[in-house]
């Protein structure tokens, strides 16, 4: 394997060493399929080099913007597919919450309990200074209307996982941020559309029921099908029983809806009852597929490594399918989202950990608050955007914020490792001093 990442990593150097006088002399066919070879190679090769591995996910998303950028036509319509088809979008995002729901479990709903006031400092600034910071950046940078909707989505969505990995690199409070991860997740189909409602209503229509909807089966239902598996890992017989009773009959009342669905319920109900009832069909499926997956993963353990992977998979064909939509817009208003994405994260941080440490918190506290407030879900805004068929316009801030706030994330939290170490160091050599000059 690591031969396969050194022979693509030379193959991205000579690409790269192509691609500038190709530039120069204007082959424009030629410059195109090597900045693609190039970034594609170097996001493989990245893993031969051990200081760069962690980033390695990163350069597969910057990948997909260049293919997106580059090859926008070819990557949209792959056959008679449509690869913006709201269905195809909310399969994959369903996946991608799938895949990270295997890092969580019942327990992370339980730390409130030891971290009550970091989880209610957490939960407030999140849905106070990422909405507001959003709202405040339209109003400054002036985008279309669309788009500036999409900045202020991004900061109304819950945590990303991706804030417990930083946190777990810097050596701040992971069961408060798995905590606080869990918590805005649950809050997110209230806390989203209210938001997006108050603070972008007049930029695009919001149908608060609908965005509810459409969150709780982009995000909570995944999750439940995650969490279901993991209920099964450490159930008794009994539980465990019951548990496939109840899938048993969800798998029936799917095969009843699926028969009767055209023929009895949408001729006869109305709208809202329709929704309700497309939800509550999700939530059977997520039974169902919580215990297959629990079955599956008990013959075959080495599936749950794979999932995250899954899961990464599925965000860089977002921001590549995302990228190739919006590539007009990005063209014309890319730097502004990415300078309003460094400002917007950026922000996230610096009023995380000083809102924490002014109401009291520790340092560890205060620093895993920061993460949580600085990094949101950008899948959620992805699939959002995409389930209101707007993934080139309100979907384009996901698409540039979600890969800035992983690198900003790795280097946050790698210098306040560093930074740690570096005490934990000098109190050690501080205490040996001590005890020799007793001795």
């Amino acid at each position: 394997m690591n031969t396969i990442r050194k022979v693509a990593l030379l193959t991205a150097g000579v690409s790269f060493v192509i691609f500038l006088p190709a530039v120069l002399m204007g082959h424009q066919q030629l410059w195109q399929a090597m900045a693609v070879t190039s970034s594609i190679a170097g996001s493989i090769g990245l893993g031969a080099i051990p200081v760069l591995q962690g980033y390695q996910y990163t350069a597969w998303v910057i990948s997909a913007v260049v293919c997106g950028m580059i090859y926008p036509e070819q990557l949209l319509h792959i056959g008679s597919v449509d690869m913006r088809n709201k269905w195809l979008i909310l399969f994959i995002i369903q996946l991608v919450m799938f895949g990270m729901g295997m890092k969580m479990s019942i327990k992370d709903f339980t730390g409130i309990a030891k971290s009550g006031k970091g989880v209610v400092v957490g939960l407030l600034s999140h849905f106070t200074v990422m909405p507001l910071m959003g709202f405040l950046l339209t109003k400054i940078f002036h985008f279309d209307m669309e788009i500036a909707a999409g900045i202020i989505l991004i900061g109304c969505c819950s945590s990303g996982l991706a804030s417990n990995v930083m946190t777990y690199i810097a050596r701040g409070n992971l069961v408060l941020s798995v905590t606080v991860t869990a918590i805005t997740t649950i809050a997110a189909p209230i806390m989203t559309p209210f938001l997006m409602k108050l603070l972008a209503g007049t930029l695009i229509e919001v149908k608060f029921i609908y965005m509810m909807m459409e969150i709780i089966k982009i995000v909570i239902v995944p999750l439940s099908a995650a969490l279901i598996h993991d209920f099964l890992k450490t159930a008794s017989l009994h539980q465990a029983k019951r548990v496939n009773n109840i899938m048993l009959f969800a798998l029936l009342w799917l095969l009843v809806n699926l028969l009767i669905w055209n023929k009895v319920f949408y001729p006869n109900l109305s709208l809202p009852l329709l929704e309700t009832l497309e939800v509550c069909n999700f939530f059977a499926g997520a039974i169902v597929i919580g215990v297959l997956y629990h079955l599956l993963a008990k013959r075959t353990p080495k599936i749950g490594d794979f999932m995250p992977y899954l899961s990464m998979a599925g965000i860089v064909y977002f921001t590549m399918v995302t990228t190739a939509a919006g590539r007009d817009n990005l063209l014309q208003v890319g730097f502004l989202l990415f300078l309003a994405a460094v400002i917007h994260n950026g922000a996230g941080y610096f009023f995380g950990y000083t809102f924490s440490r002014l109401l009291g918190l520790n340092k560890a506290d205060a620093r895993t608050l920061a993460f949580e407030v600085g990094l949101q879900n950008g899948g959620m805004a992805t699939g959002l955007a995409g389930t209101m068929g707007k993934l080139e316009t309100v979907g384009l801030a996901a698409a540039i914020f979600s890969p800035w706030m992983n690198i900003s994330g790795s280097i946050l939290a790698n210098y306040w490792r560093k930074k740690e170490e570096k005490v934990k160091k000098q109190q050690q050599n501080h205490k040996s001093l001590m005890k020799s000059e007793l001795i």
